[in-house]
């Protein structure tokens, strides 16, 4: 039994495959090259703003080095590849030659349907948000903007070509630390699904995959672009509430609410 895990190369990815490798089933990790840990801030914004830009990329990255240190990959095979090679007949080979029970990933761009075709075991895909909510991308970022951190979580599901609606397999959300800021908050989700991941693969791998209850989304709920992103939107958590947006909810400043998870355990 062997699982094929396909991910970026930041420190969240390689400790969600360190998790993978806890199960003694994971025999191959896929690492696709990602954009900068520290991006450069765009040309046409003020000094000012391109400050605020760098101090959230440093404020990440110091975050996740802290939480998930050094990108340190499992001693499993590894595949190095860039973004144009994802679906290429070179990722199908090395999926396919694996024959995986179950194809996982995270942090990744999209598979095409003949990729995923190559397995014909479960596949999932991690999502660094909470489907159907938060679908799309920089999902760790939005909650806390709508001032709702307690959305801030992870969602396993099933992979499909429509971004982030295939049926949930497993849900979590990050526990609320008081003194947290945005990044640390994103970190505490990845940690979370990290330390569940071995159970949930392991109720795979022992009950089979009738085991696992999946939940069909009924709404489309929300997909939030790249490209609706901008620098600008820094200054809501910085400059106002001077990133205490989770002490602010803590203190009971945005109400409260319960949130429904899909769970296996």
């Amino acid at each position: 039994m062997s699982i094929v895990f396909i991910t970026g190369n930041h420190p969240r990815h390689a400790y969600i495959a360190r998790c993978l490798a806890a199960t003694g089933k994971l025999k191959k990790v896929i690492i696709e090259q990602r954009e900068a840990h520290l991006p450069a801030p765009p040309a046409d914004i003020d000094a000012q703003l391109k400050s605020l830009f760098r101090a959230h990329f440093a404020k990440r990255e110091e975050a996740e080095f802290e939480m998930f240190g050094a990108p340190r990959w499992p001693d499993v095979e590894t595949v190095n590849i860039d973004v144009q090679a994802l679906n290429t007949e070179y990722v199908k080979q090395h999926i396919a030659a694996t024959d995986p029970d179950l194809l996982i990933t995270y942090g990744c761009h999209m598979l095409s349907d003949d990729t995923l075709a190559c397995a014909t075991g479960e596949k999932w895909n991690i999502h660094g948000g909470l489907s159907p909510w938060y679908r799309g991308a920089i999902t760790h970022f939005w909650p806390s903007y709508m001032l709702e951190p307690h959305k801030t979580g992870m969602t396993v599901h099933e992979l499909t070509q429509d971004l982030d609606a295939g049926a949930v397999v497993h849900q979590c959300v990050a526990p609320l630390y008081r003194g947290d800021g945005l990044h640390q908050l994103a970190a505490r989700a990845v940690l979370k699904i990290g330390d569940e991941l071995p159970q949930l693969v392991g109720m795979l791998y022992e009950q089979g995959a009738n085991s696992i209850t999946k939940l069909a989304h009924t709404t489309t709920g929300k997909l939030w672009l790249g490209s609706q992103w901008r620098p600008e939107h820094l200054k809501l958590i910085y400059q106002f509430y001077n990133d205490d947006i989770v002490d602010h909810y803590l203190d009971g400043k945005f109400g409260k609410s319960e949130l429904k998870l899909h769970r296996q355990f």
